[in-house]
């Protein structure tokens, strides 16, 4: 079983997706979150396959940017914030249920259909009825709504992952202010539509 956590690792938790669910992978991937948001990546997993890797066993890995040393400088310092990570886990998780549950009531009060799936501080919004578990029922989404929805919201200073198909990632750098602005600016869009 493979885990890859490079969009949920250290995001969802100090153990990513594999702590919050309770499973324990036999490997799993992450990405820049492991360099402070720098550029790199790693794997890790069970002795019994690592032990296969160099200078270990037979399989040789290397990567330009591995240890590169700004990068795990970035890594440890982000680790370090997170080591009382218990607030800003809270904060994360509390910043988004506003943002989604506003977000929902904007849909909702102008008969908009949608989907809003969410875990910690990750979530999509989909503009379909159907309930979105897999990529066939993501397909539904109204495509062209979510583009005039993203322009709209980009050219009133909000950035949203330009495809109907992406996540939305919530930082602690967003406060009252900024959902408010959020959930303002998709009203105004949604009254302007109608």
């Amino acid at each position: 079983l493979i885990f890859d956590e490079v969009m949920t690792g250290f995001r969802l938790s100090a153990g990513g997706a594999q702590a919050l669910y309770s499973i324990a992978p036999d490997l799993s991937t992450f990405g820049k979150i492991i360099g402070g948001g720098m550029p790199v990546g790693a794997y890790g997993g069970k002795k019994e396959i690592m032990d296969h890797i160099a200078p270990s066993g037979p399989i040789y890995q290397a990567g330009t940017l591995s240890g590169n040393p700004i990068a795990m400088a970035a890594g440890i310092a982000m680790l370090q914030l997170l080591k009382d990570g218990d607030q800003v886990y809270k904060k994360l998780e509390s910043s988004t249920i506003k943002l989604a549950e506003g977000l929902k009531s904007v849909f909702e009060k102008n008969k908009v259909p949608h989907q809003i799936n969410r875990v910690g501080s990750m979530f999509s919004i989909f503009f379909t009825n159907t309930p979105v578990t897999n990529f066939e029922t993501a397909k539904t989404t109204d495509k062209q709504l979510f583009g005039k929805f993203f322009h709209y919201m980009l050219k009133n200073g909000v950035y949203f992952p330009p495809s109907a198909f992406e996540t939305l990632f919530i930082s602690t750098e967003i406060g009252e202010i900024e959902i408010n602005h959020i959930i303002k600016t998709a009203s105004a869009f949604f009254s302007e539509e109608n």
